[in-house]
């Protein structure tokens, strides 16, 4: 049914306490999933044999040996059994509420994606324990924080739809804003599904990103990054997804200024002129504390 495929970190400290427990939630998924693993880090192979997972070695990189989206989300597509694909970054915890959820989607074509919450997760959860979603879930309401809608870190699409993407660096800044926009462009439904599916985003620092100019993932990677995708596109989020799944299924998300403003960008390109654009991003910071990033 699903093909779900990630690029870890090198397995090592913290960073694999993260991600062996973000594979075991993906194990437990039920209809049980395909598992690709990309890269040759540190660890990588191990634990795409140790879970029985693909494994795909050979990937493209910049030059500060980051992989590249492009090349993933092709060779992902190409390899994947299935027509429906997620792409989740390797900290990311699922829990039994995502395959109902894709269920109720019925279009033929889509991309999907959703809020993260954060939560510190220092440990190896038991997921042997027959309660271990209900105490992830308990711990999440005590200490967990829903992530704002810039923060976006899987996808499920369709295979097929996902156009040409730019040869993006990973874990950096504003190839998930491009993503939106890219899809929106190619006129495919984007469904923002933050109200039904739980994503548990485990904590960590940033020091991975070379050289860093920040206190997370800036620097020369998310500055190429942002070069690529055009400062116009930056300001796309999860809430220029044009529907919402709720409780009550699928619904077309209400017309405001926003959206307005965002079926003219995609229209007539020249609406899209950086001054609005700025107001946006101006909005996005005082909104969500971020900083701007000016290309």
């Amino acid at each position: 049914m699903l093909t779900l495929f990630t690029i870890p970190k090198p397995f090592k400290g913290h960073i694999e306490v993260i991600q062996r427990n973000a594979i075991q939630s993906w194990r437990k998924l039920q209809p049980k999933c395909e598992i690709i693993l990309f890269g040759d880090d540190f660890g990588v192979s191990e634990a795409a044999e140790e879970f029985d997972l693909i494994h795909v070695s050979n990937i493209n990189k910049t030059e500060y040996g980051t992989p590249l989206l492009d090349f993933v989300f092709q060779q992902a597509q190409e390899q994947a059994s299935n027509d429906l694909l997620c792409y989740v970054n390797s900290d990311i915890i699922f829990l039994s509420d995502f395959f109902p959820a894709l269920k109720e989607i019925n279009f033929k074509k889509y991309l999907l994606a959703g809020q993260r919450w954060d939560l510190d997760l220092q440990v190896l959860w038991d997921f042997q324990s027959d309660d271990w979603e209900g105490k992830l879930q308990s711990l999440l309401v005590q200490s967990g924080r829903l992530h704002d809608p810039s923060g976006i870190d899987y996808f499920v699409f369709t295979k097929g739809n996902v156009g040409r993407m730019p040869p993006f660096a990973v874990g950096r800044e504003g190839w998930d804003n491009w993503f939106i926009y890219n899809a929106r462009s190619l006129r495919v439904p984007v469904i923002d599904a933050s109200r039904r599916i739980i994503a548990v985003h485990q904590n960590h620092d940033y020091s991975h990103v070379p050289e860093k100019s920040g206190s997370m993932w800036s620097g020369p990677e998310s500055d190429q990054n942002l070069k690529l995708m055009g400062r116009r596109i930056y300001g796309w989020i999860l809430e220029d997804a044009d529907w919402v799944l709720t409780d009550h299924g699928l619904v077309k998300r209400p017309l405001c200024s926003r959206e307005i403003f965002r079926r003219l960008t995609l229209a007539v390109p020249a609406y899209g002129h950086p001054i609005l654009e700025e107001f946006f991003l101006l909005q996005r910071r005082l909104r969500y504390g971020e900083k701007l990033r000016r290309v």
